[in-house]
């Protein structure tokens, strides 16, 4: 999804403390870069430094000048700035924006925004606020909770137990993130994050039940609106068929958004307390990242036995 001003202004108007002048005729222009640039020299109108599709920051120095120069001059010095191949441009600091600013953004329908922020501050954020616009994000289904600290998405056909598996968590102190709709978002080459969509937030759809609301249920303590994913169970039917890890020696992985994740194949069937399955496999996943391997230990002291036993 292209990350047009209006997008950016509704993310960030806020925390921002920011409020459109002026242009609102150029919110449809995308920001092409997720770095924001300093106006400095650009706003003289002599020097073309103006790089296309950043978010243009222009604070005291730049205002100053401007507004020092010969009033005859400022509208098209005005003029010739807002022509600038920019996204938008912010004035921080909650300075007075000169009236020529407002009306040259205007006529260039180029969005002019003032913001409360000291100037810093506002470049700061305006950073950070777009690192999240711009990261990659995808719409999955499944279950996610939190493990011991660990999240953990649970997949799976409908109907084959996720939510109960989720609730039977919820109920030993786990934590509820999000049901059915799972928004991911990367956060870096490594790191993925997942939340429930607004509009069901906290609740969860259990066959019998309906729809509960796991935070008036359990209280606060018992959800978590955003969570890193670090494991993921895929969940099925047994099938006496088929042939299942038995050691837990495989390296499973499951990707989304070019992340690998670690991840199993856990088959369900009338005796198992998959709940009980699920918090095993997240004690395993921790001993596994503090380098202990039980199966590979296991095979190890069989191969030491078996070359210590005398032959013949």
């Amino acid at each position: 999804m292209p990350v047009t001003v209006d997008r950016f202004l509704q993310a960030c108007a806020a925390p921002l403390r920011m409020r459109l002048l002026a242009g609102a005729d150029g919110l449809i222009r995308e920001i092409a870069d997720q770095r924001v640039q300093k106006t400095g020299l650009g706003i003289t109108g002599e020097v073309d430094s103006i790089h296309g599709g950043r978010i243009q920051i222009l604070g005291e120095t730049e205002i100053t000048y401007f507004a020092n120069q010969d009033p005859g001059r400022r509208s098209a010095i005005a003029d010739l700035f807002f022509s600038r191949p920019m996204a938008c441009a912010v004035v921080g600091g909650g300075l007075e924006v000169p009236v020529e600013l407002i009306e040259a953004a205007g006529r260039r329908a180029t969005p002019l925004f003032s913001s409360e922020l000291p100037t810093s501050g506002l470049i700061e954020e305006t950073i950070k606020r777009l690192a999240l616009l711009f990261s990659q994000t995808a719409t999955i289904h499944g279950v996610l909770v939190e493990v011991l600290g660990v999240g953990v998405l649970l997949m799976g056909r409908s109907g084959i137990g996720k939510s109960e598996c989720a609730l039977d968590l919820i109920v030993r102190g786990h934590r509820f993130v999000a049901d059915d709709v799972i928004h991911l978002e990367k956060r870096g080459p490594e790191t993925l994050l997942g939340r429930g969509s607004d509009l069901t937030r906290h609740h969860m759809e259990v066959r019998g039940l309906g729809i509960i609301n796991v935070r008036d249920l359990f209280g606060p303590p018992a959800i978590i609106d955003l969570k890193k994913i670090e494991l993921v169970v895929h969940i099925e039917e047994w099938d006496a068929a088929k042939e299942y890890d038995r050691l837990g020696l495989e390296d499973r992985r499951t990707v989304f958004l070019d992340v690998a994740i670690p991840s199993l194949l856990i088959p369900v069937s009338p005796a198992r307390n998959l709940a009980t399955i699920v918090e095993v496999a997240v004690r395993n996943h921790l001993l596994k990242g503090q380098g202990v391997f039980s199966a590979k230990e296991l095979l190890a002291r069989q191969r030491n036995r078996s070359q210590e036993a005398p032959s013949g």
